[in-house]
């Protein structure tokens, strides 16, 4: 009995066996069959593949892709001739007229350079015009301390430079608005004494024995100097020397310029001058290349400070007038007093 019910157990368990693994055959076999079907509804349930708004918008040819965008054209270039060639047009007539004032020198001197004088400050308070500068209280201050320099000399650009403080102080109380009053007589007395000291000392200079050739020697060392800085830093400048303030200034074009304008005032002194030493025209000559770049970094700095390219369109092409003598106006003092140590 014992085994015949082992028996009946042992073929009980084969069965099962036997029907679990006919069940797991048919559903394989179903899986199998059921595979294209599922990866049909799949795909039917996809979502569309993204379009590209671009291409679709684009119009499309008959017999090919989508045609081309159509493109810019092409910006004209300048033409560096027709610049060049309005520059030296606009410098003509202004060699001309300082070769005229120089050569007349006193009063018609005095004059001449009080209307260069009028036109930067103007340039410059309206630059500053946030600041409500009083232009006329600085025109004043101007005309004064120009006809103190060819009249008294020295002590009188002083005398003519403090009154320049009451004086502005008078015609902004005249002013109807009073707002930023006291950054307006700032403003107005820093271009009194950048602009107006700068030209009385150019008077000072031109009274000077001699006045004419060394107004002449200055100009040239100042004017020769920024051309050698502007070829010699295209040439070989590396080191940039002011990146903050003139990003196009390099070290190389500053000992160019200071060469160049130097070597210029030495030869045109010694070639044209008997009253000149070899080595005074040199020291001189050292002292105002020196000098002219720091006034074309100090107004380089203004200007960036005032946010401005340029001062004015005086000059068309070359700027304003206090662009064209921000390197005189430093150049005119150290020559004058230059002079007065060495001569």
């Amino acid at each position: 009995m014992r085994r015949r019910a082992e028996r009946a157990r042992r073929e009980d368990e084969r069965s099962r066996r036997e029907r679990e693994r006919e069940r797991r055959a048919d559903g394989w076999a179903g899986d199998r069959a059921s595979r294209p079907a599922r990866a049909a509804s799949l795909r039917e349930s996809a979502p569309p593949p993204p379009v590209d708004v671009d291409e679709a918008l684009e119009p499309v040819d008959a017999e090919g892709p989508p045609a081309a965008r159509p493109r810019r054209a092409p910006q004209p270039r300048r033409r560096r001739g027709s610049e060049t060639g309005a520059r030296v047009w606009v410098a003509i007539p202004a060699i001309l007229y300082a070769i005229a004032i120089v050569a007349l020198g006193g009063p018609w001197f005095a004059a001449g350079i009080f209307v260069l004088g009028v036109v930067a400050m103007h340039e410059l308070y309206g630059l500053m015009r946030a600041a409500r500068p009083v232009d006329i209280a600085g025109f004043v201050a101007l005309a004064g301390i120009v006809a103190a320099a060819l009249l008294a000399g020295r002590e009188g650009v002083l005398v003519a430079l403090v009154a320049a403080v009451p004086v502005t102080f008078v015609v902004a109380l005249a002013r109807p608005g009073r707002e930023n009053v006291a950054w307006g007589i700032a403003a107005t007395l820093f271009g009194v004494l950048w602009i107006g000291v700068a030209l009385g000392h150019g008077v000072l200079l031109r009274e000077l024995d001699h006045g004419g050739a060394l107004m002449v020697d200055v100009l040239i060392g100042t004017f020769v100097g920024d051309t050698c800085a502007y070829f010699g830093g295209r040439a070989w400048g590396r080191r940039l020397l002011a990146p903050g303030i003139s990003p196009n200034k390099t070290l190389e074009g500053l000992i160019a310029g200071v060469v160049g304008g130097t070597l210029a005032f030495w030869a045109f002194a010694v070639a044209y001058q008997d009253f000149f030493a070899g080595r005074d025209a040199l020291l001189i000559g050292f002292c105002v290349a020196i000098a002219a770049p720091i006034g074309d970094l100090f107004e380089s700095l203004i200007k960036r400070d005032l946010e401005a390219k340029d001062t004015g369109r005086f000059f068309g092409a070359h700027g304003g007038v206090l662009d064209r003598l921000d390197a005189v106006f430093f150049a005119v003092v150290v020559g004058y007093y230059a002079s007065v140590a060495v001569l």
